[in-house]
This record gives structure tokens, sequence and C-alpha cells, in this order.
């Protein structure tokens, strides 16, 4: 054991004892913890805990949506420090690292020091440490050297900052750490204003994806920061009630509610009005718009009076799609039938388009279901490889034992039970046109080495054969998995990984498209003319598509209209004739939660009782439900939102308003 940590370890018996020591009180805190509640010894020198490849993916599955937002932010952040030294972590709540960025030069030091992926830091097994005690405290702080618990850490800097999710809950960690650094602690000041920036811009980032169908709301102290770089971020449904915020906007939220007369619950604030809280109604949110100048929406808190400088985004407006997708005119014809009018798709295939009469091999990426073969296609049928043969290839549903026959082909007599005329290959049978290898990232190691060589030299040699047969392929490859992970766990040959990676295209999840509309109306069409009959989706039907959040992506998709053009009787597919998952998750989020509905206080539930009764004898016509009121239809219309009811018009008689 080295002075330094001989040292160290006294330090820390001393604070255990209840001595005093230098050090910020929340690291001795964190120390007593680690003694007290932990039950570690201080004397004993820890190895890292590296989560063996199933339960690293069971973690990273777990927060998978969350995971694609934090990914940007975390390569940004990583960008403004890359250089100096600095590896960024991003674990999940539990303290495990779910994503990792660092110089790969410094893998075997890194992954010594547990700055890897899959590392658990939680605090009951690291001790002290940067995302340990962040979720044990839910502060941004910065352990530095020898305020580390385990005296393993002590040459380690590091500095973490909780990223919480939409309704308050902590979700992830931040963390930007240093093998080597300054001894001052102060030199990391700049490290934790960087991190919890990034750590706010990924929660705002998640909450807007989250709700991007419903409205926000963004608020600053300041008007120069309005509409630049909004303190809080707060989402709204239709009925004016806070359905999620980031966390500046939950502290901020809770502050105004303690400052409410006394017996009011201060530690609920999703289901609560809008209104509850601001001088504002769920209408007075058009006129917050970017188009009017900053100085004219300005927002006051209710109980404070603190003004604050606002900014809404409303929500898209649904719209029926056209029939003819409207892409780009230059693009080829099996490109433009891959979308509509999805931005992300656009850019991929604009991409995509620059390089299909190209040699560069393609590496298609996204997640299982989004469409990688059926893009694979259309660059094939876009190029002038288009006459020759498209050759798919499941590298995951190839025997291991029978992947190098099936790939490279087979002389007669090579093995035992060898066809006896041989076997040409899946490489040579795709000569002159494309090889499409699906799920690249399952091929075995063994069988990776050979495909290097067909990819390094345009030539296969079948087994039993000595000399190579020359082929001119196209090689696209697609993957669900992230293939530098698999490269860092040693499961994919890194320079396999260079051969096929000549350009990245990334499909977005169903979830995220613009253009789904287009593709359900599509699928649709597709399945009546095979059926010789003309159906489509009704409102409520569509609305529940919609809610859905599509873990399967296209494939779930196809499978729930296949189903329920098998049980719809009609015309029209309503609600009733989707799969039960999707049916029950649309119900849910049509209908009130139980706690939001708790909160609607006995006479609003009679003032809703009442209305309902006007809105059913006038046969649901806004306009007669006025007039027979005396008030006028949009404040019919507002009282509808605040009472929740707009949705349940939605699913009754479907008439008009009747003007």
């Amino acid at each position: 054991m080295r002075e330094e940590q001989a040292a160290h370890i006294d330090e820390l018996v001393r604070a255990a004892s209840g001595l005093g020591t230098r050090r910020d009180s929340i690291i001795e805190e964190s120390w007593r913890r680690c003694v007290n509640q932990h039950n570690l010894d201080p004397v004993v020198l820890r190895d890292p805990c590296i989560l063996p490849h199933q339960r690293l993916r069971e973690h990273q599955e777990a927060m998978d949506e969350f995971l694609h937002t934090a990914r940007f932010g975390v390569e940004t952040l990583y960008r403004e420090v890359a250089g100096l030294g600095y590896v960024l972590l991003l674990t999940d709540a539990k303290g495990v690292t779910v994503d990792f960025i660092g110089d790969p030069t410094f893998d075997n030091n890194l992954m010594r020091a547990g700055l890897y992926l899959g590392a658990d830091w939680n605090e009951p097994h690291a001790g002290t440490c940067a995302v340990g005690t962040c979720i044990a405290t839910g502060e941004a702080l910065v352990v530095h050297q020898t305020d580390h618990f385990d005296a393993t850490h002590i040459p380690l800097t590091c500095t973490a900052a909780p990223i919480y999710d939409a309704r308050g809950s902590l979700a992830a960690v931040l963390d930007i750490s240093a093998l080597r650094s300054p001894e001052p602690k102060e030199s990391q000041h700049l490290a934790l204003q960087l991190v919890k920036s990034f750590a706010r811009k990924i929660e705002s980032a998640h909450l807007l994806n989250r709700f991007r169908r419903e409205w926000i709301l963004k608020l600053a102290p300041s008007p120069e920061f309005a509409d630049v770089d909004p303190a809080y971020v707060i989402a709204v449904d239709g009925a004016g009630r806070i359905i999620g915020f980031n966390n500046e906007a939950r502290r901020l939220l809770i502050r105004e509610l303690e400052r409410q007369p006394a017996g009011l619950d201060t530690r609920t604030i999703a289901g609560r009005q809008l209104s509850d809280f601001f001088e504002l109604e769920v209408d007075d949110l058009p006129r917050l718009g970017h188009a009017r100048p900053v100085t004219q929406r300005m927002v006051r808190f209710r109980a404070s009076g603190l003004p604050l400088f606002a900014q809404s985004l409303a929500p898209p407006a649904r719209v029926s799609a056209p029939a003819v997708p409207a892409a780009p005119p230059d693009l080829p014809k099996p490109l433009q039938a891959v979308f509509h009018d999805d931005p992300a798709m656009a850019q991929v295939v604009g991409r995509a388009a620059k390089l299909v009469n190209t040699q560069m091999s393609l590496l298609i990426c996204g997640e299982t279901g989004t469409g990688k073969e059926h893009l694979a296609k259309a660059i094939h049928a876009a190029s002038g490889r288009a006459a020759k043969p498209f050759v798919p290839v499941n590298c995951a549903a190839l025997p291991e034992t029978l992947i190098e026959g099936e790939l490279f082909g087979y002389e007669a007599g090579a093995f035992t039970g060898a066809a006896a005329k041989g076997k040409r290959g899946l490489v040579s049978e795709a000569d002159g046109g494309t090889l499409f290898l699906d799920e690249i990232g399952d091929m075995p190691l063994s069988s990776q080495t050979r495909l290097l060589r067909v990819l390094a030299e345009r030539e296969v040699t079948p087994l039993g054969r000595s000399r190579p047969i020359p082929v001119n392929i196209r090689v696209i490859a697609a993957t669900h998995r992230d293939l530098v992970t698999e490269v860092k766990g040693g499961r994919f040959r890194e320079d396999l990984y260079f051969r096929l990676n000549g350009a990245i295209l990334t499909l977005p999840p169903l979830r995220h498209r613009t253009d789904f509309d287009w593709l359900a109306d599509r699928i649709l069409a597709e399945r009546c003319r095979s059926l010789s009959r003309r159906i489509e989706l009704s409102a409520d039907a569509r609305e529940a598509l919609h809610a859905h959040s599509w873990p399967g992506n296209m494939r779930e998709l196809l499978n729930a209209l296949d189903y329920a053009l098998a049980v719809a009787c009609g015309p029209l597919i309503g609600r009733e004739d989707l799969p039960d998952g999707i049916r029950a998750g649309w119900q849910g989020r049509d209908l009130a939660p139980a706690h939001i509905m708790q909160g609607v206080d006995v006479a609003a539930s009679s003032e809703r009782t009442r209305l309902l009764a006007d809105l059913r004898r006038h046969d649901w016509n806004i306009s007669a439900v006025a007039r027979a009121l005396g008030v006028d239809r949009t404040t019919i219309h507002r009282r509808m939102r605040r009472l929740q009811i707009a949705s349940l018009r939605e699913r009754s008689t479907g008439l008009a308003d009747g003007d």
C-alpha cells in the first residue's frame, strides 16, 4: 500500500470516529454513510465492479428511449472537453454506466479505474464517488482525488450532476472524470458548471421529445434568455393540466406551492392546473408564441407575484397525409417511396441518394423493425446494380457451424454431409449486385475474420478450394446493436467495423417519425389492394395508434394493421378492432389518471355533471349549449377542457359543433 493511500485511510478512520475534517460537509456525510450504513471497511481496496454484457444490456434496455435523447448531449459535451483527458459516463438511477465516451488509447487504464461501460458506481458498493454520492443526495458535486472513500480511487477527479425525468424522479447521472488532474479541487469548477448545464439540456430535450404533441411552456427570469436558454420548461395538456417539467421548474413550482395556504399538498405537481400556479389559463398560451415581442410575454405567479418571461410551443396540427408522397424531386423514385415529410428521414435518404452508385460499404443502424432492409432494397433499386441480385443474409439466423458454407460456398466433398455438386455461397450469388448483411452485430467472431477478407480483397474462397474467386459486390450491413460498444467489449472486430462503416445511416424509431399517418395509410392501401376492398382508419383508431410507443417499430405497425384488417367488419377500422395492447394503452392515455381525478373537488365534479347533461341534451352542439346558457361558445370549450370533457366528446357522437 502506498503512503498516500495509508494516510487517506487514517483520515477516513478519524472521520468515522466523529473527528472533524477539512472536507466539504457533503463529503464528510458520505464517508459516515459508507461506514455506518453501507458497512464499508476503509482499509479494503476494492476492484471496480463491471457488469457482464447481458446484465448491462438489461440496464440499457430499461432506459432505451431516454438513451437516444441523452446520447446527443453526451457527445456534444465530450466535444467541449476533447483532448483534456476527460471521460464521460452516463449512468442509470442505480449507478450503472450505460453510456461511455473516452479516448480508446486509454481503454485498459480506464477499465482498471472503473471508468468504463457497465461499471457500477453506486455508493453502497463504490463508496464516496461522484455518481454514487450524487444519487444519494440528488445534488451536483465534485468528488476530487482524496475525497473518494476507496483509496484505489484517490488519483481520480469526478464531477457529476443528476438528470431527472418529466415527473421529477431521478433518471440518470451525467459524470465527467479524469485519471489525473491538478491538486486543487477548484480546478474542477468549470467541469461542474458544464456538467450541470448539459444535464439540464438533456432533461429539457427528453421532456420536449416525450410531450411533443402537447403544449410546452418555457420560462426565464429575464427577457434576454426567454427564447434562447429558458431555465424552466413545463408540459401542459389541452385541459390545462401540468403533465411534465424539468427539475428547475419542479423546484420553482414547489417553492410556489409552499407559499400557498396551509393544508395544500406541496409534493404533487403533476395533474394540477396551470392556473393553480400562474395568472394564466390554457387559452392564454397561444398569445405567448414566439411571434410576439418577448416584453409582451410576461406572466406572474399567483401567490408570490414573481414575474417570468414566457414562450409557448403549440402542439403540431394533426392533418391527414396526402395520398402521394411529397419527396424532393431530385431523389430516385425507390428512395422517395420510403418516407413522406419526416425531417430525420429526409436527411437519411438524402445522404443515401448521394451514395447509391459508390463502391463504399454502408452501415444502416436503428432499432429492431425500423425498416433497415427496406432502405437497403431502395438503395439497391436506385443504383446501377438494380438489374443484378439483391441478396439478404440474416447473420443472426445462420447456425455458427454452417455460416461459412452458406456465405462463402463449398466444393464437392469439402466436408462430411456436403452436397455432391458443392454449393455456391451467398456472396457469390450477389456477384454484380448487393449483399445485404442483416444483424451483422450477431455474426460470430470466427466468421468475421473470413468476411473481412472478402471486403478487403473482393474475392471469396469456398470451403475446400485453394484459389479465390473474384466477386463484384456492394455490401450494405445493418444492425440494431451499438457496434462501437461491441468492439470495446471484444465481441466485434475493430478492423471489420471500419470496413463496414464507409457511411453510417441511422433510421429514427417509428415513435419519432412525423410521417406516421402517411405510413399507416400507405400500408392500409397496399393491403386493401390485395383484399379487393377499401377500408380506412377511424379518428379514434388513428388516435390510439398515435398514443402507442411502438417498441417494435414498423414491424409492429404492420402486425397491428393486419390484425385490424382481419377483425374489422365495415369500411372503417375502429378502436375496438386494434390489438389489445394498443387499445388499452390509448384508453389509459385518454382517461384522466386516478391521481388527477382525485384533485377535482366536489364543486367541480358537480359542475362537470351539469355541463355533461347540457351537452347530451343538445346532442353535443356547442353553439346550442352556449345559447341556452347565455354565454359565448368559447366559454363552453374552456369549461370542457378544464373539466376534462373534451376527450369524452370526441368519443361520443362525433357530431360537429353545428355552425
